[in-house]
């Protein structure tokens, strides 16, 4: 059969599918581990429309619809965790245009891959709070660079709550702790931090408003020791093949607390159905990079050993992708019990398999329609309408 025969049946099948999960209409029940609505999580805030990790960024998903916000946590000199995507900020603030922090600039090794540039662990909170955010993606709206703070994580408890008695819903905070091995290495054991920081609000139940993720396992293991909030394996890759197989390369082939240890296991064995059994004996839910979920390919229908330039703009890129069939994750997950949020939904063009014709509520919905149950999204506002429409 054509590959757009495949694609078209597919799309028609899981179509069919969610109006069977919908009752034909007479009452709404998604295909979901509990049947409930898929959250829709702000990715690092509203990622696609202003810089990362701000207040102003996880204001402004809340307002786009979010049920969650997402903070990437990583700590000062002095321990206060802030809201970084990684502790290297030379891509995320202006610290580089900065003459009073040049000295900073330095090397470190961050599992066992070198970088340079400025590390949030040798500025304190008070000289962290001089710089700005600004927009990390070059093909997005600069506009905004240079006028919003970084915030604390008891800034971003602070504005959920807020949030949450303003717009009459619960907004709930998606923490990550990022590279948590490198951190222990210098004296900065986030998860004991995040947890005091968490006791002080009162979140310390299933049925706070927090969610903990981690691509690492070790601390999720010691977090479901000191904790009842839920607890999230991610489940990373370094890139997607033109076949549509997974390809993992370090530093994102596995765990990095795995690759200390010595275990030969990668990120796809979290994923087998004995993976994901053990996972459900220290974590609520997975969040895997979406390929894992239903991957894609290039096409090659020239066979002269080269991808084909589907829409003909001279580069290869998603746009020249096209979906292939879902896996068996979403339901092996489910069937260990576990809940599925994949990340990262983004609305470029660009940025979308060529089945989609640049509409990135197609992409949602195919997802929504395997039983997916939450989105990591930039663009919380597209999330939110393809789930409710």
């Amino acid at each position: 059969m054509p590959q757009a025969a495949v694609s078209t049946l597919m799309l028609a099948l899981v179509s069919a599918l969610l109006l069977t999960a919908c009752g034909g209409g007479t009452g709404v029940k998604y295909p979901t581990l509990d049947g409930a609505r898929p959250l829709v999580i702000g990715h690092r805030g509203a990622a696609g429309y202003l810089p990362d990790h701000t207040l102003e960024g996880y204001r402004k998903a809340i307002e786009l619809g979010a049920d969650f916000i997402e903070p990437d946590l990583v700590a000062t000199k002095d321990g206060a965790l802030v809201a970084r995507h990684e502790p290297n900020i030379i891509a995320t603030t202006d610290v580089k245009d900065r003459p009073e922090f040049a000295s900073r600039k330095t090397r470190r090794t961050v599992d066992d891959v070198e970088e340079e540039g400025w590390f949030v662990t040798d500025f304190t909170l008070a000289e962290l709070k001089t710089l700005r955010a600004i927009q990390p993606f070059p093909d997005r709206d600069p506009a905004y660079n240079g006028k919003f703070q970084i915030p604390t994580f008891e800034e971003v408890l602070d504005l959920a709550r807020s949030e949450s008695a303003r717009v009459g819903r619960s907004i709930g905070v998606y923490a990550e702790t990022k590279h948590p091995t490198w951190h222990a290495s210098l004296g900065l054991k986030l998860e004991d931090r995040l947890l005091d920081t968490l006791d002080r609000y009162g979140y310390t139940s299933r049925t706070s408003p927090v969610i903990l993720q981690s691509f690492e396992v070790a601390n999720l293991k010691y977090l479901r020791g000191k904790t009842q909030l839920r607890l999230v394996q991610l489940v990373d890759a370094s890139d997607i093949n033109a076949d549509g197989s997974i390809q993992l390369a370090a530093p994102f082939d596995k765990p990095y607390d795995f690759a200390v240890a010595g275990d030969a296991r990668t990120f796809a064995s979290l994923l087998t159905p004995e993976g994901l059994k053990e996972i459900s004996t220290y974590a609520d839910g997975i969040g895997p990079w979406k390929p894992y979920l239903i991957p894609s390919r290039l096409l090659d229908d020239n066979r002269d050993g080269q991808p084909d330039d589907r829409n003909g703009d001279g580069q290869i890129d998603e746009r020249d992708r096209v979906m292939m069939a879902p896996t068996d994750v979403v339901k092996d997950a489910h069937a260990a019990g576990l809940f599925v949020h994949p990340y990262t939904f983004r609305s470029e063009a660009k940025r979308l398999a060529s089945d989609f014709k640049g509409d990135p509520a197609a992409e949602y919905r195919l997802f929504y329609n395997l039983g997916v149950d939450g989105v990591f999204s930039e663009f919380a506002d597209h999330a939110k309408a393809a789930r409710d429409n």
